[in-house]
C-alpha cells in the first residue's frame, strides 16, 4: 500500500487554481519548477543582472569593473552547467545564466581590452 503524503495548504491551493485554467496549461502551472515554485521566480528575477549587463554594454570601457564582470561570467558559466544536472532541468534557469556569463564575458574583454591598451601605451 502507498501512502500519499499529506499536501501543504500552499499545493493544495495551487491545486484548486490549476483547475481555473485550460487544461492544456495545468501541466506548466503544476510543474516541479514551473511558476507555483521558487526554481521559477528566482531565475525569473534574476534576468534583472542581464538586463543590468546589456546596459553596460554602452557604458565607456574604462568604467568596467573586472573583478564584477569576471564573476558574473564564471558564476554564469557553473549555474548553466548546474541547471542542466539537476532533476528537474530547469531551462529558466539555465538560460538566465548563460546570458550572465555571455554579458559579463561581453563586458570582461572590453574592460580588459581597454585595461591592455592603456598599459602598453
Amino acid at each position: 500500500m502507498h501512502i500519499q503524503p499529506k499536501k501543504s495548504a500552499y499545493e493544495r491551493l495551487m491545486i484548486q487554481i490549476s483547475l481555473l485554467l485550460p487544461q492544456r496549461l495545468r501541466p506548466i502551472f503544476l510543474h516541479p519548477a514551473g511558476p507555483t515554485t521558487v526554481f521559477f521566480w528566482a531565475p525569473t528575477f534574476k534576468w534583472g543582472l542581464v538586463i543590468a549587463g546589456l546596459g553596460d554594454i554602452n557604458r565607456p570601457p574604462e568604467t568596467v569593473s573586472l573583478g564584477q564582470t569576471a564573476s558574473l561570467m564564471i558564476t554564469g558559466a557553473i549555474w548553466s552547467r548546474y541547471s542542466l544536472v539537476i532533476t528537474p532541468k530547469n531551462y529558466n534557469l539555465f538560460s538566465v545564466n548563460a546570458f550572465t556569463g555571455l554579458t559579463g564575458a561581453y563586458n570582461f574583454v572590453r574592460g580588459a581590452r581597454h585595461q591592455l591598451s592603456t598599459y602598453s601605451e
